[in-house]
């Protein structure tokens, strides 16, 4: 199943109820795994960005719905990008003329 990584900023709502915060990571987690996905880490990070979600799912349209799903919420916008682990990598490079 396709890796992706999720950078999240809070938008101004998502700061006024930064408390609210960890039950949305709950949400998220949810959110996926009705979707056919997993989260596999979350982190709180300091800097540009506010949090770093890592998780699967079956394909980019699915990502795509999770993502703005999370974001009509109003709390957060969403930066997504698709990884490839060592693996796929390795094939990726070895396939190249």
């Amino acid at each position: 199943m396709p890796t992706y990584v999720m950078l999240f900023r809070w938008t101004q709502q998502g700061v006024e109820h930064v408390k609210d915060s960890p039950a949305r990571v709950d949400k998220a987690k949810q959110l996926f795994q009705s979707m056919g996905g997993e989260v596999k880490t979350f982190y709180f990070l300091m800097g540009q960005y506010d949090a770093v979600l890592v998780g699967t799912a079956p394909d980019d349209e699915t990502i795509s719905r999770i993502a703005l799903t999370a974001a009509q919420q109003g709390a957060v916008r969403t930066e997504t990008m698709r990884a490839f682990g060592e693996d796929e990598y390795r094939q990726l490079v070895a396939s190249l003329p």
